[in-house]
């Protein structure tokens, strides 16, 4: 995603130059590949190219990502919103393809690694444990049940596992993925074609605008102040919904699935993933549509209005759910928790519809194509620093949590787990063979577990900076005319 945003931006005007057929075709080919080589990656254990099929991925969406946006919006000036709105709609509903295509290919290639059983003499060095295994030390884990409860995969008993015997089945799921995308953009690509220059609909007449119905170059896009305050507005709504994103599983697992075990079950967990992928999906179209209907200023307003609280609620609602997870509450608070964070990625995914046609209102249609590129740098951004954010205040609190229930535990009962004196704890948790789930099953009883409340100062600082967010907008006016296009220029083009 990240790479994604910075290659639009650079590929901008390369699209325009070489036509939408030619960008989607090369797209499609790169971001297949990407996906193949991604899962090389993934078969071979190697990080370089993991990434680099990454990268190649990221840079086959930035060249196919604009173009059929560039295309729609000249089709349907009348219908800005909308027109956006269903090329972006289809580019997030890929979340509702991919996720059960891949599980399901997963599934079908996964091997389920060995166990050993529950009780096993162990030898600890450098933090990680080994057993003796027909004569040879292996490296094994012991997977405790709440840790076996966040996994897709049934029927595994609590206990040691050698590590590295099984295999998830993603490197051949990613692909048969990279195939059927290639396949699917490159088709597509043979389909699409722009309208004539200077097409309109029957009976639709352009409203004038700042630059009396001209456009604003590329070159001159990042002297406009309307750029820069648009942009930092996208990037701080979209963080909170990528942060959000990146750890939705987890969250709903480390959060409820203690407290909630009969009703919060990795079906449970899959369903709300759906949710997400369907919300933010559903926001791209209806936000998009909404837009053409009340204006693009207000739309994103209200984006800010819409998020800021539910972030800052949801601390609340998590708390009330753990607190009494038998009180006749409890489901409601988990159902307006689910629900509140399906809106906040709505609101995602309404960002990025929007955008597209606010950006055309402020700066002409002309060169949206590769205005838009350059303002896709903000889904880099969102798409780095909200799970980075996420992750450090949520290591943070762990590590201050993880304290904490150090200064509680029986000495004497943690060596006998985990074969080294309580001072030497932190070089478990580096080689994470020490986490606060297998910490809990020694704690003395009464201990309350944690992990539910890990979110809370990230939620809080996602609400500020919806809040901040909300600020900047409202400072965004029209484009000066001085920066659009003269006449006699765009003749020459």
């Amino acid at each position: 995603m990240a790479a994604g945003g910075i290659s639009a931006a650079l590929v901008g005007k390369w699209t325009l130059k070489v036509g939408v057929r030619k960008a989607m075709l090369t797209g499609g080919a790169l971001f297949g590949s990407g996906l193949a080589i991604a899962g090389m990656g993934v078969q071979t254990h190697n990080v370089g190219l993991l990434y680099g099929g990454a990268m190649l991925s990221g840079l086959g969406y930035g060249c196919a990502y604009t173009p059929p946006i560039q295309a729609l919006i000249n089709w349907f000036p009348d219908k800005r919103g909308l027109a956006s709105g269903l090329v972006i709609g289809g580019f997030g509903s890929g979340a509702l393809f991919f996720t059960p295509a891949i599980n399901s290919f997963a599934e079908k290639f996964a091997t389920m690694p060995t166990y050993l059983g529950n009780s096993l003499e162990v030898v600890i060095q450098e933090g990680r444990q080994f057993a003796n295994i027909g004569g040879q030390l292996q490296e094994v884990v012991y997977a405790t049940a709440s840790d076996l409860a966040k996994l897709p995969y049934q029927d595994l008993a609590e206990g040691f596992y050698v590590v590295g015997s099984g295999n998830t089945g993603i490197a051949t799921s990613l692909s048969i993925m990279g195939g059927i995308y290639a396949a699917l953009i490159m088709s597509s690509s043979l389909m699409i074609r722009r309208p004539a220059d200077g097409y309109l609909p029957k009976g639709f007449t352009p409203p004038a605008t700042a630059g009396s119905g001209l456009n604003v170059p590329v070159d001159n896009l990042l002297k406009t102040p309307q750029f820069w305050l648009l942009f930092s507005t996208a990037s701080l709504l979209a963080t909170g919904g990528m942060g959000l994103m990146s750890v939705a599983k987890p969250m709903i697992q480390n959060v409820f699935t203690g407290s909630m075990p009969d009703l919060v079950t990795p079906t449970f967990a899959s369903a709300y993933l759906m949710a997400l992928a369907a919300g933010n999906l559903g926001g791209r179209i209806v936000w998009a549509t909404v837009s053409d209907k009340v204006g693009r200023w207000n739309t994103f307003q209200g984006f800010t209005f819409l998020a800021a609280p539910i972030f800052a609620v949801s601390p609340f609602l998590i708390n009330s759910c753990v607190m009494d997870p038998q009180g006749p509450m409890a489901s409601v608070y988990l159902g307006a928790f689910c629900a509140s964070t399906v809106l906040a990625l709505s609101v995602m995914g309404g960002v990025f519809s929007v955008l597209p046609a606010y950006e055309a209102d402020l700066y002409g249609s002309k060169y949206i194509g590769a205005i838009h590129g350059r303002f896709l740098i903000f889904a880099s951004v969102a798409t780095i620093l909200g799970p980075s954010l996420l992750l450090n205040l949520r290591r943070g609190a762990e590590s201050q949590a993880m304290q904490e229930l150090l200064s509680k535990v029986d000495p004497q009962k943690f060596v006998h787990t985990f074969g080294v004196d309580v001072s030497n704890a932190q070089s478990l948790v580096e080689a994470k063979t020490l986490t606060i789930s297998k910490l809990m099953t020694i704690m003395p009883p009464g201990t309350m577990d944690p992990s539910p409340f890990l979110y809370n100062s990230t939620m809080y600082c996602m609400a500020g900076l919806v809040t901040t967010a909300s600020v900047l907008h409202f400072m965004v006016k029209p484009v000066d005319p001085k920066f659009f296009e003269k006449p006699e220029e765009e003749k020459k083009q």
